[in-house]
């Protein structure tokens, strides 16, 4: 399976957490990520369920023609291995959308690298 890794874009300061949408600049950032994104004609779309990572992910998916879906592996904790039971282990494209500090820790364990992951930050993996 090949996953490009997507840390949501720059969401609003407020609370509760879990509501916080994306910032003008974070759609921006979100829709020209997708325009970028449709070139490699990702199969799947798939985001945590906080609305910031929601909103990340409908804009990719839109630009991909495709409808984004969400799932709980992808919410702040997730690890390599529940990115991995959510992608699966077919041959598409799948971008999946979640949080910081779990992007940076799913490439560290998955390829040794360190990588920073600003807001909207992308990072391609072969799982």
């Amino acid at each position: 399976m090949h996953v490009f890794l997507v840390r949501h874009a720059e969401a609003a300061v407020g609370e509760p957490d879990e509501l916080r949408r994306l910032t003008p600049a974070g759609r921006d950032a979100a829709r020209a990520l997708g325009e970028r994104l449709a070139e490699v004609r990702p199969t799947a779309v798939v985001s945590s369920p906080l609305l910031r990572a929601r909103e990340t992910a409908d804009l990719i998916a839109r630009a991909c023609n495709l409808e984004a879906t969400t799932d709980d592996n992808l919410a702040p904790g997730a690890t390599a291995e529940t990115l991995r039971e959510t992608t699966g282990d077919g041959d598409g494209i799948v971008v999946a959308v979640g949080h910081q500090p779990d992007c940076s820790e799913i490439v560290l364990e998955l390829t040794g690298r360190e990588v920073s992951f600003p807001p909207a930050g992308v990072a391609e993996l072969d799982l």
